[in-house]
């Protein structure tokens, strides 16, 4: 396993994660590197179900090693909204500032102390077979801002507040987000049964 097919077209994700994955020394591809991936329908009712599903039919179909990767955000006032739902809140899927607007309308006025809210990160390991081999999930927690602050990241991330840096991700940037986030806490913990996995893999051959 020398290649690895992380299931998205979403280039910024696939930026993150080749940083995380850089000490294995794997060659990562998106489904933006083949031309007949397929459009996997994302209807299940948890984030490990939707990365299921995108690790196990694009690995089906590109006889692949593939990595289902589903995130979102979930706020405690919302009653866990938008989660699954976050790329596509606010009706088109992948509209960031439109998702960023209609978060801050729900929210209203509500105060700070009350805007609690946690990302999540599940990833899935399926071999070219469908058969699934790796299951992380991790959380990041903080609050909502009522406006936003700072250009990096995607997502949610000019709102989402770090409470012990008293920042957005946005305004953090990547070399601490590739420490504290949810997707690098869920990848380290990939990292490290992925390893176990090769080894095995290795010593079979």
């Amino acid at each position: 396993m020398n290649e690895l097919v992380l299931g998205t077209h979403n280039k910024k994700k696939r930026a993150e994660l080749e940083l995380l994955l850089a000490p294995l020394g794997l060659k990562l591809l998106t489904l933006a590197d083949f031309d007949d991936s397929i459009q996997v329908v994302e209807d299940g009712d948890t984030f490990q179900a939707n990365a299921t599903k995108k690790a196990v039919q694009q690995a089906v179909h590109l006889n692949r090693w593939v990595l289902g990767e589903d995130s979102g955000l979930a706020v405690d006032a919302l009653q866990g909204a938008p989660g699954i739902y976050s790329a596509r809140y606010a009706g088109t899927d992948g509209d960031d500032e439109a998702n960023n607007r209609h978060l801050l309308s729900e929210l209203g006025d509500l105060p700070l102390a009350k805007r609690t809210a946690h990302y999540v990160c599940h990833m899935t390991l399926a071999d070219p077979t469908g058969q699934v081999h790796i299951d992380t999930e991790s959380t990041c927690r903080g609050r909502i801002r009522a406006t936003a602050a700072g250009s990096n990241g995607f997502g949610y991330d000019p709102l989402f507040e770090v409470i012990e840096y008293g920042q957005t991700f946005g305004q953090l940037g990547p070399a601490i987000k590739s420490v504290i986030s949810h997707r690098a806490k869920s990848m380290r913990q990939f990292v490290r049964k992925l390893t176990v996995l090769r080894a095995g893999l290795a010593a079979s051959v």
